[in-house]
C-alpha cells in the first residue's frame, strides 16, 4: 500500500441539526487510510473546544494528529452546509480558520521527507490563501519524488482563474467533476463536448499522467495516458453527497497505486463514493467489505 501526506483545511461541517468533522483533505485522509493506506494529515486547529474535539475526533477514526498543530488564539474552522432534496450540499466557507495559520517549520519538513510518501494530495480551497499556497509549496519541495495529486474541489468565492492557472501544471494527477470541468473549460476560454475530449486536452496540455472526472449517477470518466473508459455508476439511495467526491479520490488513488487500467480504477472509485454517498456524513464508518463488487449492481 501507498504511503500518502494530505495537506489542507480541517473544519466542522455544521448541518442544520448537528456537525461533522470534514474537509476536503481530511474525509480523504480517512478513506485513504481505511483502504489500507498509510496516511500523515497535515492541518491545524484552533486552541478551542472545537480544536479539542477534532484531534480526538481524528484519534478516534484512526487518523495519526501529529501533524495537525495547535494554534493559539484561532479558530478552528467551520462551514455552514445545506443539503436539498437531491442531498446536493452548499458550503458557506467561514474563514480566517486555524488552518490558515499552518506553519510547517524546517524540522517538521525533514520528518514528514524522512517519511518518504509516494504521494502528496492537496487542493483548491486552502491555497486560496496565499499562506496556505506557500505552505503547500514548501512541502512539495521537500518531497520532490511524490507524485502529487490534485483534487480540484472549487467552492464558491474561494478560486480565481490565476490560482487555478497556478495549480494545473503542478499535478500528475488531478480529479475533478463534470461541473468543474464546465468551469475549467471557460475559465481557459475552451470547449468540450465530451468528457474524453475534455480529458484527451488538458492531460496533454499539462502533462498529467492521469485524470478522473466525476459525473453523479452516470459514474465517472477516467483517463490514464491513451488508457480511457467511462465505468457507470452505481444507485444507492443518497443520504448526502458531502464527502463522496473525497472517498471516490481515495478509491481513484488507491485503483493508481495497484496498477490498474482506466476501467477497472474507475469502478472502484465509484464503488467507494457510493457507499460514502449512501451515508450521512464526510467520514461514516466503512469497510472494505462494503465496496465488494458483489455488493452493487451498475
Amino acid at each position: 500500500m501507498a504511503k500518502i501526506i494530505s495537506i489542507g483545511e480541517l473544519l466542522w461541517d455544521v448541518f442544520e441539526d448537528s456537525a461533522s468533522l470534514g474537509g476536503a483533505p481530511f474525509n480523504f485522509a480517512y478513506h485513504a487510510s481505511r483502504l489500507g493506506h498509510e496516511v500523515i494529515f497535515v492541518s491545524a486547529v484552533g486552541d478551542d473546544v472545537g480544536g479539542a474535539d477534532a484531534l480526538a475526533k481524528a484519534a478516534g477514526i484512526g487518523l495519526r494528529t501529529d501533524f495537525i498543530q495547535v494554534i493559539p488564539g484561532t479558530h478552528t474552522g467551520t462551514v455552514s452546509v445545506r443539503v436539498d432534496s437531491a442531498g446536493q450540499p452548499d458550503f458557506t466557507i467561514h474563514r480566517p480558520a486555524a488552518y490558515d495559520a499552518l506553519q510547517l517549520g524546517t524540522a517538521d519538513l525533514e520528518r514528514l521527507a524522512a517519511m518518504r510518501p509516494e504521494w502528496l494530495y492537496y487542493g483548491t480551497l486552502y491555497q486560496a490563501q496565499p499562506s496556505g499556497r506557500a505552505e503547500v509549496a514548501k512541502l512539495a519541495a521537500a518531497l520532490p519524488g511524490a507524485r502529487r495529486f490534485y483534487d480540484i474541489n472549487l467552492r464558491r468565492d474561494s478560486y480565481s482563474r490565476g490560482l487555478i492557472a497556478d495549480l494545473l501544471p503542478t499535478a500528475d494527477v488531478v480529479k475533478l467533476n463534470d461541473d468543474e470541468a464546465v468551469v475549467i473549460d471557460s475559465l481557459f476560454g475552451c470547449r468540450h463536448d465530451s468528457p474524453a475530449a475534455f480529458t484527451d486536452f488538458w492531460s496533454r496540455k499539462f502533462g498529467w499522467s492521469a485524470v478522473a472526472v466525476t459525473r453523479g449517477s452516470r459514474g465517472c470518466a477516467v483517463r490514464l495516458g491513451a488508457d480511457y473508459a467511462e465505468p457507470a455508476g452505481y444507485a444507492v439511495t443518497v443520504a448526502d453527497t458531502v464527502g463522496a467526491g473525497d472517498a471516490f479520490a481515495a478509491g481513484f488513488l488507491h485503483g493508481l497505486a495497484q496498477g490498474w487500467n482506466a476501467e477497472r480504477t474507475g469502478d472502484f472509485a465509484n464503488r467507494v463514493g457510493a457507499v460514502v454517498a449512501s451515508r450521512r456524513g464526510g467520514v461514516p464508518a466503512w469497510s472494505m467489505a462494503d465496496v465488494d463488487p458483489s455488493k452493487h449492481q451498475a
